[in-house]
């Protein structure tokens, strides 16, 4: 009880010295969750519209899951289309798809270019956030977003709270600010832990189980796999690179089973015969192959026009890879179109090397709807075929929605804040939640290239901060909600609570653009407008 009082203290001090004189110089006050790449976009930009912000960071550095991440990882996309808008990759990276180590680089000379580190408070976890101000029953009663559609709202006394805890020195102290900007992401923090029936689960396994996130933190994780028999379980990306760090060091004397239940996209490249596929998806032309949320008659006719061309394109496609991967041969051709996994960000690359490590026997590939434990490894679904492990590797992923939800303190905020699971998450321009006031998400919606869309929506957010536009009504916002909704039903399937925006990238940054009052159309020319793809270097210099 004594430590809270003496932080308490502490806290009453900090507000006097630092808050309060923030607040006599007008100036709101603006929080920020996360140093990962939305957290320093957000807090670029927030710089650049002459705000103070203080971003919270758990971790001792930068990067968010770009800090602590499997040995072999690389980027997904070409440094093109994986940069902020206002800095490119130094002329000395000549790869098309870089180390984790150099993304590190990349990011840590984004903070340094535009003084961001002075704004981070490292090793500081964010335990909790809370609304004060206006009651749940008041804010269910507002017409506009908090009360008049204002970033920091009608409340002269709303602010959110939080409860932070220094991971150092054990202190937990109180900050309040004005509008709280959560940048936390959704593939990291709760990992997705897959449940059993009674006597089948993880608990009768003797040997060891851990999931990808623990093994991507593990300084030594070839000496820990070295000479086991290992048992990956997913069939993700994640999965797939770490089965094949395991043949590398195990090879195949000690070969390395994946089992896997669905089947996805992986490929070795981001083209086919020389071009790029940005040019199938990723420009102003192949928006008019979708049907986008709140589109006209014209949009709607020239979509269900052009469906066929756009299928025509995904068997193309389909066809190279297949040609081109020995995916057939391993039985690894996914149910699914090209175009699905475009549209649902399920598509990544393929290892290096990969099929060649299962073609030698060093990684054995099992496809399995469901399996439980025993003493000594693994069982399939068929109860048939035991698998021998001495580690078993979950490569299940996270659960994001969790993540967010937990941050919260209040209970209507943990059961607004992500919807329910038969619908999308519920957030206006994908960072605005309509009943959730002075709050912003950024980067939990995903794209191709999550860097792109999470800077566009901090550039977005930023400019709502400074008053360069109001929001409309909740009625409006909740019924553009729904119409995103109806999008990512039909374009994402099952996977729709990925929020991915990835083929209606464009569209979506056209809306934004209109939003802040600057023209959407970025090219030059009308062949490069049209045709050429978008990126991030396009939307540098917003005004």
């Amino acid at each position: 009880m004594a430590g809270f009082l003496l932080s308490g203290s502490i806290l009453a001090e900090r507000k006097l010295q630092t808050w309060t004189q923030s607040k006599k110089m007008d100036r709101k006050r603006v929080g920020i969750i996360g140093a990962g790449v939305s957290g320093l976009a957000a807090c670029k930009h927030s710089l650049d519209k002459g705000f103070n912000p203080i971003v919270f960071e758990a971790d001792d550095t930068i990067g968010g899951v770009w800090a602590h991440t499997l040995e072999s990882t690389r980027l997904q996309a070409p440094t093109t289309a994986f940069r902020f808008s206002d800095l490119a990759w130094p002329a000395t990276v000549t790869e098309k798809y870089p180390s984790h180590r150099k993304v590190m680089e990349y990011l840590r000379s984004y903070a340094s270019e535009f003084d961001l580190l002075k704004c981070i408070r490292f090793n500081s976890q964010v335990l909790g956030v809370e609304y004060l101000g206006a009651t749940e029953g008041e804010i269910m009663q507002w017409e506009h977003w908090s009360g008049n559609g204002e970033a920091f709202g009608a409340q002269k006394d709303g602010v959110w709270r939080l409860t932070v805890k220094d991971l150092k020195i054990g202190n937990i102290e109180v900050f309040l600010v004005d509008f709280l900007i959560v940048c936390i992401g959704r593939h990291s923090g709760s990992p997705n832990i897959p449940e059993f029936p009674a006597n089948s689960g993880l608990e009768l396994f003797k040997g060891k189980i851990l999931h990808s996130i623990d093994y991507s933190y593990m300084d030594n994780a070839a000496e820990f796999v070295k000479g086991k028999k290992v048992t990956i379980i997913g069939s993700g990306k994640s999965a797939f690179d770490i089965a094949a760090e395991v043949a590398k060091v195990n090879g195949e004397t000690q070969p390395c089973t994946m089992i896997y239940r669905t089947r996805h996209w992986l490929v070795h490249k981001s083209s086919i015969c020389g071009v790029d596929l940005s040019y199938f998806y990723l420009n102003r032309i192949s928006q008019l192959l979708v049907h986008k949320p709140g589109e006209g008659f014209l949009y709607y006719v020239l979509a269900t026009a052009l469906s066929p061309l756009r299928w025509a394109i995904s068997k193309v496609i389909e066809t190279y890879f297949k040609r081109s991967i020995p995916l057939q041969k391993h039985g690894m051709v996914p149910d699914y179109s090209f175009s699905f996994a475009m549209s649902s960000c399920l598509i990544a690359m393929l290892p290096e090397g990969f099929y060649d490590k299962v073609d030698e026997g060093s990684i054995i590939l099992k496809k399995s709807k469901r399996f439980s434990f025993f003493n000594d490894g693994i069982i399939l679904e068929d109860g048939n075929e035991h698998i021998k492990s001495d580690i078993v590797i979950l490569a299940t992923g996270f659960r994001g929605d969790q993540k967010l939800r937990d941050i919260f303190t209040a209970n209507w905020c943990k059961e607004k804040v992500a919807g329910s699971s038969a619908t999308a998450v519920p957030l206006y321009r994908e960072c605005i939640h309509p009943r959730i006031p002075q709050l912003a998400i950024v980067g939990y919606s995903e794209s191709l290239t999550n860097i792109y869309a999470s800077e566009r929506m901090a550039n977005w957010v930023t400019h709502f901060l400074a008053g360069r536009f109001k929001l409309p009504s909740i009625r409006c916002m909740e019924e553009s909600v729904a119409e995103w909704a109806k999008y990512k039903d039909l374009y994402n399937g099952k996977y729709f609570r990925r929020s991915c925006i990835s083929t209606v990238n464009v569209w979506f940054n056209d809306i934004l653009c209109q939003d802040i009052g600057c023209n959407p159309k970025r090219k030059k020319g009308v062949l490069a407008e049209w045709f050429q793809p978008y990126g991030p270097a396009d939307y540098a210099s917003l005004y």
